[in-house]
């Protein structure tokens, strides 16, 4: 009976692993193309600029696009922020700790703030978003664009960091439990997660050490 139940949530371990992968590579497809709005937006600005220096005449669509352009990479790359571990840490402290004390922070943190705190601004954005949509809400600017669209980024942005953090969370417990090499947590800040191999297909003891674990990972 033990052997059996140990069997079946290593197989539901791998599953996990397997729907993880499957979210790396959303968020790092999409953290690529969206990074590119970035020069978009600087030749707009600088296009609009050189336009208003020397024909004296500008667009408030062309102004405000700037950032409608501006939010999309900052909201829609935070799940790739976190998938690169780009994203801002204590690191005076979180090098002094063992990995496997990093993992239960990261697993706390995960759990208790970036899940609700992501699933609340869905809730809250959703209702805000199909209003705009319903309503045609357009800028007070002459000559503005329409609301609805930068106000979808949010919950679209939200859904992938939500996505991003269970991803996270998985391989964090893979990890505590000897699945992963402690590597293998953060291995797309050094290259692409599809470049990295993929999760190990067999099972392994909670007792595992990391190097065995990373012998079965490579």
């Amino acid at each position: 009976m033990t052997s059996k139940s140990s069997g079946s949530a290593g197989s539901m371990m791998q599953m996990l692993l397997a729907a993880s992968r499957l979210v790396d590579t959303l968020n790092s497809m999409v953290g690529k193309s969206v990074r590119w709005l970035i020069l978009v937006a600087v030749l707009i600005s600088a296009g609009n600029a050189v336009v208003r220096k020397a024909f004296q005449t500008s667009s408030n669509a062309l102004l405000e696009i700037q950032w409608y352009l501006f939010a999309a990479v900052f909201l829609l790359c935070a799940a790739y922020a976190l998938l690169r571990n780009a994203h801002v840490r204590i690191d005076f402290v979180s090098v002094r700790l063992s990995p496997r004390t990093r993992s239960w922070i990261d697993i706390a943190g995960i759990v208790f703030f970036a899940v609700p705190f992501c699933w609340l601004l869905v809730q809250l954005s959703l209702p805000l978003v199909l209003e705009a949509f319903h309503t045609d809400e357009t800028s007070s600017n002459a000559g503005g664009l329409l609301r609805w669209p930068v106000y979808a980024l949010v919950p679209l942005g939200m859904t992938l960091l939500l996505l991003q953090c269970l991803s996270e969370l998985v391989k964090n417990v893979a990890f505590l439990r000897g699945l992963l090499p402690s590597a293998a947590l953060h291995a797309s800040s050094e290259g692409d997660p599809q470049d990295q191999p993929g999760p190990p297909l067999v099972d392994a003891p909670a007792s595992l050490t990391d190097q065995e674990a990373e012998r079965r990972w490579n």
